[in-house]
């Protein structure tokens, strides 16, 4: 423990630090769509989708911290709760100390041109009625007012020469690009105002494979030369390996399991990563069988009690029906949320 307690020590700053993170979704129509006739009286019902509960992490400057995890268990909600796109439920977000989840939009703007988001589908991020020009002029004109036009135009030259995107195509609109062009220029248009953090939601998983590796490249080439702190959202693991510093893997909505990603994919420890992990295809005779997890995945809507796995895990026990996990740190250096681990029977 006390060789974690020094790692710990030397680790970079926390940039983002998120705390007790709730966010839900009404789906339960307006006013007169809640009025239920039950009993004899007329109540009033309201359904939410729990799309985020109790998450808290913490982002180090630098690193690229990856979170993982099948399709809706929140890591998108995440990224644009953290992004101000999304307001919380409940918990708070804070950067560099300084609370900014309940920020206005006035307030927020010292902190847009710190934090920018790159989105997962190309064609729908840029508008198609702008040329490339104007849309990568737009941020640098908003964020740095005192600029004359040259300056702007130097700047955007600059960012576009840095994605590999010729700056004499910035007179073209963004349809007679190809989506791995595309991409280059929304990971510009993050990049031109200078940030330290930025939010990438599943960039590559809209591009062919092929073109996947390039941007993925074009995006680590940037935090080594800018210093970029990266909250990168997927689902492919083989990206996560090559890419991430540390990795936070979601089930519902819930953080499972936190470890930097050698550790992660050497030894996990909650039985979900382990389910994840032994489903990446590899190319070895003597690989074990993936773990086939039974039942289906429960409805955000009413969410099981206790841990939220507990109804496809083959470690369950009645504490796990009735408690809900904390995180607890592992003598490997990660943490895990996990009854099972906790008490030593895995």
């Amino acid at each position: 423990m006390s060789q974690n307690q020094t790692e710990n020590t030397t680790q970079p700053e926390s940039l983002v630090q998120i705390r007790g993170l709730y966010k839900k979704f009404n789906i339960s129509g307006d006013f007169l769509d809640q009025l239920k006739f039950k009993g004899g009286k007329i109540v009033r019902e309201q359904e939410h989708v729990h799309a985020i509960n109790g998450v808290s992490l913490d982002v180090h400057k630098g690193e690229a911290l990856c979170v993982v995890g099948e399709s809706g268990c929140g890591k998108s909600t995440v990224a644009r709760t953290v992004m101000g796109l999304l307001t919380p439920s409940g918990g708070t977000i804070s950067y560099r100390g300084e609370r900014i989840d309940h920020l206005d939009d006035k307030a927020l703007l010292p902190y847009r041109k710190k934090m920018q988001m790159i989105f997962q589908n190309p064609y729908a991020s840029l508008n198609p009625r702008m040329t490339i020009g104007q849309t990568l002029e737009e941020p640098v004109r908003l964020h740095n007012p005192d600029w004359n036009a040259q300056q702007v135009r130097d700047k955007v030259h600059e960012v576009m020469f840095s994605v590999g995107i010729d700056p004499s195509w910035a007179d073209r609109f963004a349809h007679e690009f190809s989506g791995g062009q595309r991409q280059r220029i929304s990971i510009a248009r993050a990049l031109a105002v200078d940030p330290e953090f930025i939010v990438a939601d599943e960039p590559i998983s809209a591009l062919d494979v092929s073109i996947q590796a390039q941007v993925l490249n074009l995006l680590m080439d940037a935090q080594e030369k800018r210093n970029l702190t990266y909250l990168f959202i997927t689902h492919d693991l083989a990206v996560v390996e090559h890419f991430g510093t540390r990795v936070a893997v979601m089930y519902l909505g819930s953080l499972c399991e936190l470890a930097p990603t050698k550790t992660l994919f050497a030894t996990p420890r909650h039985p979900y990563t382990k389910a994840l992990l032994s489903a990446i295809p590899r190319l070895q005779d003597d690989r074990p069988e993936p773990i086939k997890l039974t039942g289906e995945v429960p409805t955000p809507v009413n969410l099981p009690s206790g841990c939220v796995f507990h109804g496809r895990c083959p470690y369950v026990t009645d504490r796990c029906k009735q408690e809900i996990p904390k995180l607890i740190t592992t003598s490997e250096g990660g943490q895990v949320a996990c009854h099972a681990v906790e008490e030593g029977r895995i």
